[in-house]
């Protein structure tokens, strides 16, 4: 099979899709490797390392996606790599297409192989391609929300773990899965005075006993979220239903009743985002103001850290793609129904539930479209 890895144009996308070490694997195994030239050097993999490995380097990115059977990315393409697609080309990459009805359209107008790394789902029901970068989105919202707590960048002045005679900064953390625990890890650490809120109770017993009573814990539900954001100097949004777009926890009036200079990190903004006055940003224009809150609501916030996001990404892609590659993508959904899970797009259909619920339309379930 050819395999197609073009550089990421979305703003400020570092990372890549494979690394030398994966384009090693791909060769060794009879295939061939398109690199777009530069497609890694911002993640710390120069064209030598692929030559090396013995990819080709490709100056255009007309060339990588035209010659390639199978397009590894990282992000959803954008509307300058719509000309790219055509029917059967097989696109494997983050795709977040819920909220994204025009890249649906033209996914399906083409007649594209979309599988989402975001739907994948193994037999225990975790999401394994979502998951290390879910844990890098987490650490670092942390991380971005104490920078924008700090009075220049338009926050309260405050210091997330305090010092001693002063008291910490308040972290609400909405969701507890992969997002939020490694949220709650990094707040924790720096000191910061932290709630969880889980819609699953036994979700949050666990953290409960995890950290023996260091997470405050609460029940999901509409009146515990506006008393806790009300109070909290920062709020994480990490709230995810599978393919589907994210609910609004976090009201416009939630939002309105906030301290001025607080933060809101919307980590769910891939999925259309768990607040209501959240909107996409990048990492160019990251923040905005809304009734005097702060708003992060960068779409790619791994991409700041590409080196190790791209490392994380790939251990967990790259066993899909090389499986891909030598039975075919049919033969391969057929026969793994975690990576099934993850197709999108097939050849004009729509074949996952939570997008079509959330863009109302039709769709068929893998094992029709690919009988």
């Amino acid at each position: 099979m050819i395999i197609g890895v073009p550089k990421e144009i979305k703003d400020n996308e570092a990372r890549v899709g494979i690394t030398p070490a994966g384009a090693h694997a791909l060769t060794q195994a009879g295939h061939k490797v398109l690199v777009e030239t530069q497609a890694g050097a911002a993640s710390g993999f120069p064209d030598t390392e692929y030559q090396n490995a013995g990819a080709e380097i490709v100056g255009e990115p007309g060339w990588v996606w035209g010659k390639a059977e199978m397009v590894v990315k990282v992000k959803e393409p954008i509307e300058r790599e719509y000309a790219f697609f055509r029917k059967g080309l097989v696109l494997f990459t983050y795709l977040h297409l819920a909220p994204l009805p025009e890249l649906t359209n033209k996914l399906l107008e083409t007649g594209v192989i979309g599988i989402a790394y975001e739907t994948v789902r193994d037999k225990s029901g975790m999401l394994p391609l979502l998951m290390p970068m879910s844990e890098v989105a987490g650490r670092m919202s942390v991380q971005v929300g104490a920078s924008y707590l700090e009075k220049e960048r338009g926050g309260r002045g405050i210091l997330l773990g305090g010092v001693p005679g002063v008291p910490p900064a308040h972290v609400t953390i909405l969701g507890g899965g992969i997002v939020g625990t490694n949220a709650a890890r990094i707040a924790l650490g720096m000191g910061a005075k932290v709630t969880m809120i889980d819609v699953n109770l036994n979700r949050l017993r666990e953290l409960d006993d995890h950290y023996a009573g260091r997470l405050y814990t609460l029940a999901s539900n509409s009146y515990n979220i506006a008393h806790a954001t009300r109070e909290a100097d920062l709020v994480i949004g990490g709230v995810l239903i599978p393919g589907a777009t994210a609910p609004k926890l976090v009201t416009r009036e939630m939002v309105s009743r906030m301290k001025k200079g607080a933060v809101i990190v919307d980590v769910a903004i891939d999925q259309g985002g768990c607040v209501e006055t959240a909107k996409p940003t990048s990492h160019s224009n990251p923040s905005y103001l809304v009734d005097g809150v702060v708003h992060y609501c960068v779409t790619n916030m791994p991409g700041a850290v590409p080196h190790t996001s791209t490392l994380a990404l790939t251990n967990s892609t790259f066993h899909y793609v090389l499986r891909m590659a030598t039975l075919g993508v049919r033969e391969a959904l057929r026969q793994d129904p975690a990576l099934a899970s993850g197709l999108n797009t097939w050849l004009g259909s729509i074949a996952h539930k939570g997008v079509a619920d959330s863009q109302q339309r039709e769709w068929k379930t893998p094992e029709q479209l690919l009988a």
